[in-house]
Protein backbone atom coordinates (compact mmCIF):
# COMPACT_ATOMS: atom_id res chain seq x y z
CA UNK A 1 0.00 0.00 0.00
CA UNK A 2 1.26 3.40 -0.69
CA UNK A 3 1.76 6.06 1.55
CA UNK A 4 -0.87 8.04 -0.51
CA UNK A 5 -3.19 5.21 0.40
CA UNK A 6 -2.70 4.49 3.71
CA UNK A 7 -3.28 8.49 4.38
CA UNK A 8 -6.60 8.06 2.60
CA UNK A 9 -7.74 4.52 5.39
CA UNK A 10 -6.71 7.00 7.77
CA UNK A 11 -8.87 9.92 6.67
CA UNK A 12 -10.96 7.43 5.57
CA UNK A 13 -11.66 5.70 9.43
CA UNK A 14 -12.00 9.48 10.44
CA UNK A 15 -14.59 10.48 8.41
CA UNK A 16 -16.41 6.93 9.66
CA UNK A 17 -16.00 7.33 12.77
CA UNK A 18 -16.76 11.21 12.59
CA UNK A 19 -20.66 10.55 11.17
CA UNK A 20 -21.02 7.39 13.73
CA UNK A 21 -20.97 9.78 16.44
CA UNK A 22 -22.61 13.03 14.94
CA UNK A 23 -25.14 11.04 12.82
CA UNK A 24 -24.73 9.37 9.57
CA UNK A 25 -25.57 12.92 7.41
CA UNK A 26 -25.34 10.84 3.93
CA UNK A 27 -25.52 13.30 1.08
CA UNK A 28 -28.34 14.26 -0.23
CA UNK A 29 -27.71 16.58 -3.88
CA UNK A 30 -30.27 18.49 -5.86
CA UNK A 31 -29.83 15.82 -8.54
CA UNK A 32 -30.52 12.23 -8.28
CA UNK A 33 -26.99 10.92 -9.34
CA UNK A 34 -27.28 7.61 -10.10
CA UNK A 35 -31.11 7.35 -10.75
CA UNK A 36 -31.40 10.77 -12.93
CA UNK A 37 -29.84 11.23 -16.19
CA UNK A 38 -27.04 14.15 -16.84
CA UNK A 39 -27.30 15.39 -19.86
CA UNK A 40 -25.61 18.74 -20.21
CA UNK A 41 -23.60 21.18 -22.35
CA UNK A 42 -19.71 22.27 -21.42
CA UNK A 43 -19.75 26.60 -21.63
CA UNK A 44 -16.34 26.19 -23.08
CA UNK A 45 -14.33 29.16 -24.60
CA UNK A 46 -15.68 31.79 -21.97
CA UNK A 47 -13.94 32.04 -18.60
CA UNK A 48 -11.02 30.42 -19.66
CA UNK A 49 -8.81 30.89 -22.60
CA UNK A 50 -7.86 27.48 -23.82
CA UNK A 51 -5.53 26.65 -27.20
CA UNK A 52 -5.51 22.95 -28.22
CA UNK A 53 -2.66 21.21 -26.98
CA UNK A 54 -0.21 18.81 -28.70
CA UNK A 55 -1.71 16.04 -27.47
CA UNK A 56 -5.22 16.85 -27.98
CA UNK A 57 -6.08 15.90 -24.61
CA UNK A 58 -8.54 19.13 -24.05
CA UNK A 59 -10.61 21.14 -25.66
CA UNK A 60 -9.25 24.97 -27.47
CA UNK A 61 -10.42 27.99 -26.98
CA UNK A 62 -9.23 29.70 -30.48
CA UNK A 63 -11.06 27.32 -32.59
CA UNK A 64 -14.42 28.29 -30.22
CA UNK A 65 -13.54 32.02 -30.95
CA UNK A 66 -10.61 32.73 -32.85
CA UNK A 67 -11.28 35.96 -33.60
CA UNK A 68 -10.60 36.65 -30.13
CA UNK A 69 -6.53 35.58 -30.65
CA UNK A 70 -6.16 36.65 -34.51
CA UNK A 71 -6.87 40.24 -33.19
CA UNK A 72 -4.14 40.65 -30.75
CA UNK A 73 -2.42 40.73 -34.03
CA UNK A 74 0.46 38.74 -32.09
CA UNK A 75 1.35 34.62 -33.24
CA UNK A 76 2.83 33.87 -30.03
CA UNK A 77 0.05 34.61 -27.72
CA UNK A 78 -0.88 31.01 -27.65
CA UNK A 79 -2.54 30.78 -24.11
CA UNK A 80 -4.39 32.88 -21.19
CA UNK A 81 -0.63 33.68 -19.63
CA UNK A 82 0.67 35.29 -22.91
CA UNK A 83 -2.32 37.08 -23.65
CA UNK A 84 -2.05 39.18 -20.39
CA UNK A 85 1.73 39.08 -21.11
CA UNK A 86 2.57 40.19 -24.46
CA UNK A 87 -0.43 42.97 -24.82
CA UNK A 88 -1.04 46.09 -22.96
CA UNK A 89 -3.17 45.20 -20.02
CA UNK A 90 -6.09 47.74 -20.74
CA UNK A 91 -5.68 46.41 -24.30
CA UNK A 92 -6.35 43.04 -23.13
CA UNK A 93 -8.36 43.84 -20.18
CA UNK A 94 -10.88 45.16 -22.30
CA UNK A 95 -10.45 42.31 -25.00
CA UNK A 96 -11.72 40.19 -22.25
CA UNK A 97 -14.43 42.01 -20.53
CA UNK A 98 -15.67 42.42 -24.14
CA UNK A 99 -15.66 38.39 -24.62
CA UNK A 100 -17.06 37.84 -20.84
CA UNK A 101 -20.17 40.28 -21.49
CA UNK A 102 -21.13 39.04 -24.62
CA UNK A 103 -20.42 34.85 -25.48
CA UNK A 104 -22.79 33.62 -22.79
CA UNK A 105 -25.63 35.38 -21.76
CA UNK A 106 -28.76 34.22 -19.60
CA UNK A 107 -30.30 33.72 -22.98
CA UNK A 108 -27.78 31.16 -23.28
CA UNK A 109 -29.02 29.33 -20.16
CA UNK A 110 -32.41 29.76 -21.32
CA UNK A 111 -31.60 28.05 -24.63
CA UNK A 112 -29.88 25.21 -23.06
CA UNK A 113 -33.26 24.45 -20.36
CA UNK A 114 -34.86 24.63 -23.35
CA UNK A 115 -33.16 21.77 -25.40
CA UNK A 116 -34.22 19.71 -22.46
CA UNK A 117 -30.71 19.83 -21.16
CA UNK A 118 -30.29 19.60 -17.10
CA UNK A 119 -26.24 20.74 -16.24
CA UNK A 120 -23.66 22.88 -17.66
CA UNK A 121 -20.09 22.59 -16.86
CA UNK A 122 -18.49 25.90 -15.95
CA UNK A 123 -14.48 26.29 -16.27
CA UNK A 124 -12.76 28.53 -14.73
CA UNK A 125 -9.45 29.18 -13.41
CA UNK A 126 -7.23 29.75 -10.28
CA UNK A 127 -6.42 33.39 -11.10
CA UNK A 128 -10.19 33.84 -11.10
CA UNK A 129 -9.67 34.04 -7.33
CA UNK A 130 -5.73 34.45 -6.87
CA UNK A 131 -3.13 35.70 -9.28
CA UNK A 132 0.79 35.38 -7.48
CA UNK A 133 3.72 37.14 -8.41
CA UNK A 134 4.39 37.18 -11.77
CA UNK A 135 1.63 35.93 -13.02
CA UNK A 136 0.30 38.07 -15.62
CA UNK A 137 -3.48 37.08 -15.21
CA UNK A 138 -6.17 39.15 -15.90
CA UNK A 139 -8.54 39.36 -13.11
CA UNK A 140 -12.42 39.89 -13.96
CA UNK A 141 -14.36 36.48 -14.07
CA UNK A 142 -15.91 36.45 -10.82
CA UNK A 143 -19.32 38.42 -11.68
CA UNK A 144 -19.75 36.62 -14.13
CA UNK A 145 -19.31 32.76 -12.83
CA UNK A 146 -22.12 34.61 -10.25
CA UNK A 147 -23.84 35.41 -13.01
CA UNK A 148 -24.33 32.49 -14.68
CA UNK A 149 -25.21 30.82 -10.63
CA UNK A 150 -27.97 33.03 -11.08
CA UNK A 151 -29.09 32.22 -14.66
CA UNK A 152 -28.73 28.59 -13.90
CA UNK A 153 -30.97 28.75 -10.58
CA UNK A 154 -33.47 30.83 -12.78
CA UNK A 155 -33.45 28.26 -15.49
CA UNK A 156 -33.56 24.57 -13.41
CA UNK A 157 -30.27 23.90 -14.50
CA UNK A 158 -27.43 22.52 -12.27
CA UNK A 159 -23.95 23.97 -12.34
CA UNK A 160 -20.70 21.97 -12.10
CA UNK A 161 -18.13 24.57 -11.34
CA UNK A 162 -14.45 23.07 -12.86
CA UNK A 163 -11.09 24.42 -11.44
CA UNK A 164 -9.96 24.42 -15.12
CA UNK A 165 -6.20 24.96 -14.53
CA UNK A 166 -4.35 25.27 -11.43
CA UNK A 167 -0.84 26.97 -10.12
CA UNK A 168 2.30 25.56 -11.97
CA UNK A 169 -0.20 23.95 -14.78
CA UNK A 170 -1.57 20.17 -14.04
CA UNK A 171 -0.64 19.02 -17.94
CA UNK A 172 1.61 21.71 -19.33
CA UNK A 173 -1.17 22.13 -22.04
CA UNK A 174 -2.57 25.89 -22.79
CA UNK A 175 -6.06 24.64 -21.64
CA UNK A 176 -4.95 24.87 -18.08
CA UNK A 177 -4.09 29.01 -18.87
CA UNK A 178 -0.29 28.17 -19.31
CA UNK A 179 1.55 26.12 -21.72
CA UNK A 180 4.87 25.08 -20.55
CA UNK A 181 7.15 22.02 -21.22
CA UNK A 182 6.36 19.64 -18.39
CA UNK A 183 3.86 20.14 -15.66
CA UNK A 184 5.04 21.78 -12.39
CA UNK A 185 1.54 21.97 -10.28
CA UNK A 186 2.81 18.49 -8.88
CA UNK A 187 6.43 19.32 -8.42
CA UNK A 188 6.04 22.69 -5.78
CA UNK A 189 3.59 22.32 -2.58
CA UNK A 190 2.97 25.97 -2.74
CA UNK A 191 0.80 25.20 -6.04
CA UNK A 192 -1.16 22.33 -4.52
CA UNK A 193 -1.63 24.43 -1.14
CA UNK A 194 -2.72 26.82 -3.69
CA UNK A 195 -5.10 24.91 -5.09
CA UNK A 196 -6.39 23.32 -1.73
CA UNK A 197 -7.04 27.07 -0.66
CA UNK A 198 -8.79 27.97 -4.21
CA UNK A 199 -11.17 24.78 -3.62
CA UNK A 200 -11.93 25.58 -0.16
CA UNK A 201 -12.96 29.35 -1.63
CA UNK A 202 -15.27 27.61 -4.73
CA UNK A 203 -16.73 25.40 -1.49
CA UNK A 204 -17.86 27.82 0.83
CA UNK A 205 -18.93 30.14 -2.22
CA UNK A 206 -21.53 27.84 -2.93
CA UNK A 207 -22.11 25.55 0.30
CA UNK A 208 -25.40 26.96 0.59
CA UNK A 209 -26.49 26.44 -3.05
CA UNK A 210 -26.24 22.72 -3.65
CA UNK A 211 -29.33 23.21 -5.57
CA UNK A 212 -27.88 25.22 -8.15
CA UNK A 213 -24.11 24.27 -7.24
CA UNK A 214 -24.35 20.60 -7.10
CA UNK A 215 -20.68 19.34 -8.50
CA UNK A 216 -17.59 20.98 -7.79
CA UNK A 217 -14.47 19.51 -9.74
CA UNK A 218 -10.79 20.28 -8.19
CA UNK A 219 -8.92 19.75 -11.55
CA UNK A 220 -9.19 19.09 -14.80
CA UNK A 221 -7.24 16.49 -17.23
CA UNK A 222 -4.28 16.56 -14.82
CA UNK A 223 -1.39 14.45 -16.25
CA UNK A 224 -1.76 11.11 -14.96
CA UNK A 225 0.25 9.41 -17.68
CA UNK A 226 3.38 11.30 -16.28
CA UNK A 227 3.56 8.65 -13.88
CA UNK A 228 3.84 8.12 -10.01
CA UNK A 229 5.24 11.73 -9.54
CA UNK A 230 2.04 13.20 -10.68
CA UNK A 231 -0.45 10.57 -9.61
CA UNK A 232 1.28 10.38 -5.46
CA UNK A 233 0.00 14.14 -5.23
CA UNK A 234 -2.97 13.76 -7.34
CA UNK A 235 -4.31 11.16 -5.28
CA UNK A 236 -3.56 12.78 -1.97
CA UNK A 237 -5.36 15.72 -3.25
CA UNK A 238 -8.57 14.62 -4.06
CA UNK A 239 -8.23 13.07 -0.63
CA UNK A 240 -7.67 16.38 0.82
CA UNK A 241 -10.67 18.24 -1.98
CA UNK A 242 -13.25 15.33 -0.38
CA UNK A 243 -12.87 17.21 3.05
CA UNK A 244 -12.61 20.61 0.91
CA UNK A 245 -15.92 20.19 -0.69
CA UNK A 246 -17.59 17.70 1.47
CA UNK A 247 -16.92 19.38 4.65
CA UNK A 248 -16.98 23.45 3.43
CA UNK A 249 -18.75 24.86 7.41
CA UNK A 250 -15.69 24.78 9.48
CA UNK A 251 -17.81 21.67 11.12
CA UNK A 252 -18.51 18.31 10.97
CA UNK A 253 -21.66 19.36 9.16
CA UNK A 254 -21.46 17.65 5.59
CA UNK A 255 -22.62 19.31 2.28
CA UNK A 256 -24.56 18.46 -0.21
CA UNK A 257 -22.35 19.22 -3.09
CA UNK A 258 -20.93 16.10 -5.14
CA UNK A 259 -17.02 16.02 -5.66
CA UNK A 260 -16.10 14.75 -9.03
CA UNK A 261 -12.52 13.44 -10.14
CA UNK A 262 -11.38 13.80 -13.52
CA UNK A 263 -9.33 10.22 -14.18
CA UNK A 264 -6.30 11.70 -15.19
CA UNK A 265 -6.56 9.49 -18.12
CA UNK A 266 -6.09 6.74 -16.22
CA UNK A 267 -8.58 3.32 -16.71
CA UNK A 268 -11.49 3.35 -14.48
CA UNK A 269 -9.49 0.17 -13.16
CA UNK A 270 -7.18 2.19 -11.57
CA UNK A 271 -9.57 3.83 -9.78
CA UNK A 272 -11.71 0.87 -8.53
CA UNK A 273 -12.32 1.35 -4.90
CA UNK A 274 -11.55 4.74 -4.60
CA UNK A 275 -13.44 6.97 -2.25
CA UNK A 276 -16.56 4.78 -2.43
CA UNK A 277 -19.01 4.82 0.01
CA UNK A 278 -20.29 3.79 2.55
CA UNK A 279 -17.03 5.52 3.91
CA UNK A 280 -17.07 7.85 1.80
CA UNK A 281 -20.10 9.67 0.17
CA UNK A 282 -20.99 12.36 -2.75
CA UNK A 283 -17.72 11.44 -5.08
CA UNK A 284 -18.04 10.92 -8.56
CA UNK A 285 -15.19 10.46 -11.91
CA UNK A 286 -15.11 12.54 -14.67
CA UNK A 287 -14.07 10.46 -17.92
CA UNK A 288 -13.64 12.39 -21.52
CA UNK A 289 -13.70 10.81 -24.44
CA UNK A 290 -13.13 11.88 -27.83
CA UNK A 291 -12.06 9.99 -31.55
CA UNK A 292 -10.31 12.65 -33.06
CA UNK A 293 -7.01 13.07 -31.47
CA UNK A 294 -4.91 10.07 -32.83
CA UNK A 295 -4.11 9.09 -36.85
CA UNK A 296 -5.60 5.43 -36.01
CA UNK A 297 -9.17 6.77 -34.62
CA UNK A 298 -9.05 10.07 -37.57
CA UNK A 299 -8.93 7.15 -39.45
CA UNK A 300 -12.01 5.31 -39.35
CA UNK A 301 -14.92 4.97 -41.32
CA UNK A 302 -18.27 6.55 -40.60
CA UNK A 303 -19.26 2.73 -39.38
CA UNK A 304 -16.25 2.62 -36.93
CA UNK A 305 -16.77 5.73 -35.13
CA UNK A 306 -20.14 4.91 -34.37
CA UNK A 307 -19.22 1.03 -33.53
CA UNK A 308 -16.44 2.24 -31.20
CA UNK A 309 -19.22 4.83 -29.72
CA UNK A 310 -21.10 2.04 -28.89
CA UNK A 311 -19.25 -0.16 -27.33
CA UNK A 312 -18.76 2.19 -24.29
CA UNK A 313 -21.91 1.04 -23.45
CA UNK A 314 -19.95 -2.03 -21.94
CA UNK A 315 -16.52 -0.84 -21.02
CA UNK A 316 -18.06 2.12 -18.78
CA UNK A 317 -20.55 0.19 -17.01
CA UNK A 318 -20.50 -1.34 -13.38
CA UNK A 319 -18.11 1.25 -12.14
CA UNK A 320 -18.45 1.40 -8.05
CA UNK A 321 -18.64 5.55 -8.71
CA UNK A 322 -20.82 8.10 -10.00
CA UNK A 323 -19.54 8.23 -13.53
CA UNK A 324 -19.71 10.81 -15.71
CA UNK A 325 -18.48 11.63 -19.64
CA UNK A 326 -18.14 14.97 -18.98
CA UNK A 327 -16.46 15.79 -22.30
CA UNK A 328 -17.11 14.39 -25.69
CA UNK A 329 -18.45 16.06 -29.29
CA UNK A 330 -19.92 14.78 -32.40
CA UNK A 331 -16.76 16.16 -34.28
CA UNK A 332 -15.26 13.51 -36.13
CA UNK A 333 -12.00 15.03 -37.37
CA UNK A 334 -9.59 17.83 -35.94
CA UNK A 335 -10.32 19.52 -38.90
CA UNK A 336 -11.47 22.59 -37.25
CA UNK A 337 -9.63 25.72 -36.91
CA UNK A 338 -6.92 25.99 -34.72
CA UNK A 339 -8.32 22.58 -32.67
CA UNK A 340 -4.35 21.60 -32.71
CA UNK A 341 -3.10 24.67 -31.81
CA UNK A 342 -2.94 28.36 -32.74
CA UNK A 343 -1.42 27.91 -36.73
CA UNK A 344 -0.82 24.25 -36.10
CA UNK A 345 -2.79 21.83 -39.08
CA UNK A 346 -4.97 19.35 -38.53
CA UNK A 347 -3.94 15.42 -38.89
CA UNK A 348 -6.68 14.83 -40.55
CA UNK A 349 -5.65 16.53 -43.92
CA UNK A 350 -2.20 15.90 -43.07
CA UNK A 351 -1.07 19.11 -42.79
CA UNK A 352 -0.16 18.38 -38.90
CA UNK A 353 3.67 17.80 -38.22
CA UNK A 354 4.49 14.31 -38.68
CA UNK A 355 0.84 13.25 -39.22
CA UNK A 356 -0.58 10.92 -43.03
CA UNK A 357 -3.41 12.60 -44.69
CA UNK A 358 -6.89 10.49 -44.12
CA UNK A 359 -9.00 13.07 -46.50
CA UNK A 360 -9.93 16.91 -47.23
CA UNK A 361 -11.11 18.78 -44.34
CA UNK A 362 -13.50 20.62 -47.14
CA UNK A 363 -17.25 20.38 -45.70
CA UNK A 364 -15.73 18.70 -42.67
CA UNK A 365 -15.73 21.86 -40.59
CA UNK A 366 -17.24 25.65 -40.63
CA UNK A 367 -20.47 26.92 -41.42
CA UNK A 368 -23.36 23.82 -40.87
CA UNK A 369 -24.18 25.93 -44.45
CA UNK A 370 -21.47 24.05 -45.53
CA UNK A 371 -22.22 20.68 -44.67
CA UNK A 372 -23.60 17.99 -47.07
CA UNK A 373 -26.72 16.11 -46.45
CA UNK A 374 -24.93 12.83 -46.03
CA UNK A 375 -22.41 14.85 -43.47
CA UNK A 376 -25.16 15.93 -41.26
CA UNK A 377 -26.94 12.39 -41.00
CA UNK A 378 -23.68 10.86 -40.03
CA UNK A 379 -23.34 13.62 -37.15
CA UNK A 380 -27.24 12.78 -36.32
CA UNK A 381 -26.10 9.31 -35.98
CA UNK A 382 -22.67 9.52 -34.13
CA UNK A 383 -24.53 12.00 -31.85
CA UNK A 384 -27.01 9.30 -30.90
CA UNK A 385 -24.64 6.59 -30.75
CA UNK A 386 -22.38 8.53 -28.30
CA UNK A 387 -25.54 9.81 -26.00
CA UNK A 388 -26.76 6.32 -26.00
CA UNK A 389 -23.65 4.15 -25.02
CA UNK A 390 -22.81 7.35 -22.37
CA UNK A 391 -26.32 7.07 -20.75
CA UNK A 392 -26.25 3.12 -20.73
CA UNK A 393 -22.76 2.60 -19.21
CA UNK A 394 -22.26 6.03 -17.44
CA UNK A 395 -24.65 8.52 -15.50
CA UNK A 396 -24.34 10.46 -18.58
CA UNK A 397 -22.62 13.22 -20.39
CA UNK A 398 -21.78 16.66 -21.00
CA UNK A 399 -20.90 17.73 -24.69
CA UNK A 400 -18.15 19.89 -25.78
CA UNK A 401 -19.39 22.56 -26.47
CA UNK A 402 -22.35 24.76 -25.97
CA UNK A 403 -21.22 27.20 -29.23
CA UNK A 404 -18.42 28.19 -31.53
CA UNK A 405 -17.61 30.45 -33.59
CA UNK A 406 -17.05 28.88 -36.67
CA UNK A 407 -16.44 25.06 -35.89
CA UNK A 408 -20.40 24.14 -36.06
CA UNK A 409 -19.82 20.55 -35.98
CA UNK A 410 -18.37 20.71 -32.31
CA UNK A 411 -21.69 23.15 -31.54
CA UNK A 412 -24.62 21.78 -29.64
CA UNK A 413 -26.23 25.24 -30.63
CA UNK A 414 -25.49 24.87 -34.20
CA UNK A 415 -26.92 21.40 -33.58
CA UNK A 416 -29.95 21.91 -32.48
CA UNK A 417 -30.42 24.64 -35.39
CA UNK A 418 -29.52 22.61 -38.28
CA UNK A 419 -31.03 18.72 -36.82
CA UNK A 420 -28.33 16.75 -36.01
CA UNK A 421 -29.12 17.39 -32.13
CA UNK A 422 -32.94 16.81 -31.19
CA UNK A 423 -34.71 19.77 -29.77
CA UNK A 424 -35.51 17.06 -26.65
CA UNK A 425 -32.56 14.82 -26.55
CA UNK A 426 -34.32 12.06 -25.60
CA UNK A 427 -36.21 11.85 -29.29
CA UNK A 428 -33.81 9.83 -31.03
CA UNK A 429 -34.31 9.03 -34.76
CA UNK A 430 -31.92 5.86 -34.76
CA UNK A 431 -32.93 4.72 -31.03
CA UNK A 432 -31.35 1.09 -32.08
CA UNK A 433 -27.94 2.47 -33.11
CA UNK A 434 -25.93 0.36 -31.48
CA UNK A 435 -28.28 -2.76 -31.71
Amino acid sequence: MSSTWRRAAVFSLFTFFARRVVGDNAINPSFSYGTETVRGVNLGGWLVLEVRSPLGHCQPHPWITPSLFDNTGNDNIVDEWTFGELQDTATATSALQNHWNTWITEQDLADIAAAGLNHVRLPIGYWAFEVGPGEPYIQGQLPYLQNAIGWAGNHGLKVIVDLHGVPGSQNGFDNSGHRISYPEWQSNSTNVQRSDAIVKTIASMFANNPQVVSIITPINEPAGYDGDQMLDVLTQYYYDSYGNVRYPFGSSEESNTVLLMHDAFQTLSYWSGFQTPPGWQGVALDTHIYQVFSDSELAYSDSQHISAACDYASSLSGFDLWLIVGEWAPAATDCAKYLNGRGIGSRYDGSYPGSSYVGSCQGLTGPASSFSDSYQTFLRQYWEAQTIAFEKGAQGWIQWAWKTESADEWSYQAGLANGWIPQNPTNLLYPNICG
